[in-house]
């Protein structure tokens, strides 16, 4: 990759530096794959049955070479907007795609939506067996945490180093474990202060916990065969697909330090608006879009008699519903200028998405 190009993509602000929506999430995506590919384990060298190797190998299946990385994009785009460290963006940018992909490997076992393919391939328990496919959750669970605490610039997991923006990650050292993150180790000063570590935590343990993904899901699971109401599917996907949407938005934000209360506000609509945009058009896509598009398998939700925005307000319904969500994430940047182009961008693409 281009390093100017990727260091323009992610350092330099969208008025000094303009480019195209597909340019820049090229570049971004291809640093985040490097940036996971550093943190993830890999072959620890040793003999059969010393190390969890074929976990490793599953955890690497699961995560790379695939999806669209708007956790990722989110978390880099508010980050613009205060100046935060890149490195500590990085971070945050790896622990949301790490939990997003972890709850992905879940959502695809039998138990769950019983799904075959999952990103273009075969999904991990196809590939790998239910049990191992549930360690892989279990895994890339703990390790967003990890990434998301670890001091930047150290050693990073399983042996490797945290590419610096711009580098290229390092091969695994083989036989190597991660370096444990020692009390009072800190993540860089950054835009308005220090990074409130404590608080980034709680917020993705909450958008992925109970109150966030995981009860969105159960209310999913028990919600099938049911006419839900507007608000009961609204509330589902707040929580199901919104919360870790919005929680991208939010650290992005603090890893520049605290926000101004306005700020806050502001991308706390922004990230419930393209959230729940996000979810709409998954329901729509799943009845206008082909597997082969979309990379699973479509038309599964009106298969399981699933409650979706399209069963309950028909298609042009929520057709009108995304472009609203669309019109109010919008509105919630109008104040910021230029700065926000890319949030702007990215609540485009959430819309006007064809997979």
């Amino acid at each position: 990759m281009n390093q100017d190009t990727l260091a323009t993509a992610l350092g330099a602000s969208p008025a000094a530096a303009p480019l195209t929506l597909q340019a820049w999430m090229h570049a971004c995506a291809a640093h985040v794959e490097e940036a996971l590919a550093a943190r993830l384990p890999g072959p620890s060298g040793q003999a059969p049955g010393l190390a969890p190797d074929r976990l490793h190998e599953a955890m690497r299946y699961a995560v790379l070479g695939g999806g669209k990385r708007v956790r990722p994009l989110l978390v880099y785009a508010a980050g613009e907007l205060v100046g935060a460290d890149a490195r500590v963006l990085d971070g945050a940018a790896c622990a949301v795609e790490l939990i997003h992909v972890y709850s992905l490997v879940h959502d695809d076992m039998p138990a769950m939506d019983n799904d075959d393919m999952r990103r273009g391939k075969p999904t991990v328990h196809r590939q790998y067996g239910e049990a191992m496919a549930m360690l892989v959750g279990d895994a890339l669970q703990a390790l967003a945490f990890e990434v998301l605490v670890a001091p930047a610039g150290s050693a990073a997991q399983a042996g490797m180093a945290v590419p610096a923006l711009g580098q290229p990650a390092e091969r695994p050292l083989a036989g190597t474990a991660p370096e444990p993150v020692k009390a009072g180790d800190a993540l860089p000063a950054t835009g308005s202060g220090s990074v409130p570590v404590a608080a980034m935590v709680t917020a993705l343990a909450r958008a992925a916990g109970s109150w966030g993904m995981a009860g969105g899901q159960a209310l999913d699971i028990e919600g099938v065969g049911l006419r839900l109401s507007r608000p009961q599917l609204e509330a589902m996907h707040r929580a199901k697909t919104g919360a870790m949407l919005s929680v991208s938005v939010e650290l992005g934000l603090l890893a520049g330090g605290q926000p101004s209360a306005d700020l806050a506000e502001a991308m706390q609509r922004y990230g419930r608006a393209i959230g729940l945009a996000f979810q709409v058009v998954d329901d729509i896509l799943d009845v206008t879009a082909d597997s082969a598009t979309l990379g699973k398998t479509a038309g599964k939700d009106q298969a399981q008699d699933k409650p979706t925005y399209v069963s309950l307000l028909g298609l042009e319904g929520a057709r009108a519903l995304a472009a609203d969500l669309h019109a109010q994430a919008h509105a919630c940047l109008q104040a910021l200028g230029p700065r926000a182009d890319r949030l702007r961008m990215l609540a485009d693409f959430i819309v006007e998405r064809l997979h």
